[in-house]
C-alpha cells in the first residue's frame, strides 16, 4: 500500500459528490482501484472515491470539455435538490 499527496492538488469531479480537488491518491495495489481522497467543494467534505466514480475537471486551456458522466451527475443532483427544496 502506498499514499502519495498530490502538489498540487488536482481539481475532479467525484461522480454522486460533485467538484472537488484530490488531495492524495491510495494505492492498495494491483488488484484493487487507486482511492481519490477529495476535498468536495460545496461541502467541505473529505471522501475516498474509488477510481471508476473520479473524472477530470474541464480545462477549458487544455481543450478537455467537461465528461459526459460529470454533465449527468449535475443534471441529476439538480433534480434531487429542487425536489428537497419543494419538500
Amino acid at each position: 500500500m502506498s499514499f502519495t499527496q498530490l502538489n498540487p492538488t488536482v481539481p475532479v469531479y467525484v461522480i454522486g459528490k460533485g467538484p472537488g480537488y484530490a488531495v492524495g491518491v491510495i494505492d492498495y495495489g494491483q488488484e484493487h482501484n487507486l482511492i481519490w481522497v477529495t476535498a468536495i467543494n460545496e461541502t467541505g467534505e473529505i471522501w475516498c472515491a474509488p477510481n471508476p466514480k473520479v473524472r477530470m475537471d474541464s480545462n477549458w486551456t487544455m481543450g478537455r470539455p467537461k465528461s459526459k458522466a460529470a454533465t449527468e451527475d449535475d443534471a441529476l443532483r439538480k433534480v434531487e435538490k429542487a425536489g428537497d427544496a419543494a419538500c
